[in-house]
């Protein structure tokens, strides 16, 4: 897994301090890391984005990269054209993807928004840098009510396109759980058609880099590194 395709359900599920954890994870089994972000939106010129936001969780020693950056937040595509500014298309999020896959053990490319999110004027998404690449998709959900659809269309539309699914994580765990969150422990597997691989909880992004990168690996399961199991998100009585 030279890449892997970091992709949300949708908009403010975590996806960026899930990233953070995984690259910390990976950092601190001794592999050489590399963030891409293939479009910015949301952000002025000069203005940290999300790949700042992964060297500030994790405390640096990995490479980061963006390829495009619009200011205002909108999909990529929609927000390139308000800013009269060039697409960020596949073949290029590939190309840089794979280059720093050359000098790297592990490169996690951040999406923007979900995984069908346009990114130019043909349609173009980040399913299809996915399949340009041969990459697994690692998805980011939320945690409660409302989540197992949109973790259902996200896994069909991966399985439709050929893509593996690396699994779920829920970018964000709340720290006094309700019942469609617990209950979506079990259920967010059987949705996603994919296993659930961690869990971050609420308030990992205001942690200082130190404390983050120490506990990134109780976040996440084996298959990305970690020790995290999804028996800790269960009550006392297993449900």
């Amino acid at each position: 897994m030279a890449i892997v395709i970091v992709s949300g359900t949708g908009t403010e599920v975590g996806k960026t301090v899930t990233t953070a954890a995984v690259a910390a994870v990976a950092l601190g089994a001794g592999r050489s890391v590399a963030v891409l972000k293939p479009a910015q939106t949301g952000v002025a010129p000069g203005e940290p984005g999300d790949t700042a936001e992964v060297v500030r969780l994790v405390g640096g020693g990995l490479t980061t990269a963006e390829l495009a950056r619009f200011p205002e937040p909108l999909a990529p595509e929609r927000a390139a054209a308000r800013a009269g500014a060039a697409c960020v298309r596949p073949p290029q999020i590939a190309e840089a993807a794979e280059k720093l896959a050359a000098e790297h053990d592990l490169v996690l490319v951040e999406g923007a928004g979900g995984l069908l999110v346009r990114f130019d004027e043909c349609g173009s998404t980040l399913a299809d840098v996915a399949s340009l690449l041969g990459a697994p998709v690692l998805v980011v959900a939320s945690a409660g009510l409302g989540t197992l659809n949109t973790t259902a269309l996200t896994g069909e539309a991966l399985r439709s396109r050929g893509l593996r699914q690396l699994g779920v994580v829920v970018g964000s765990w709340p720290a006094e759980p309700d019942l469609a969150s617990r209950c979506n422990v079990a259920d967010l597997p059987v949705a996603a058609g994919a296993p659930l691989l961690g869990a971050v909880p609420e308030g990992a992004g205001a942690l200082g880099a130190a404390d983050f990168r120490a506990r990134a690996g109780s976040w996440v399961g084996a298959e990305l590194g970690g020790v995290w199991r999804a028996e800790v998100l269960l009550g006392p009585d297993g449900r």
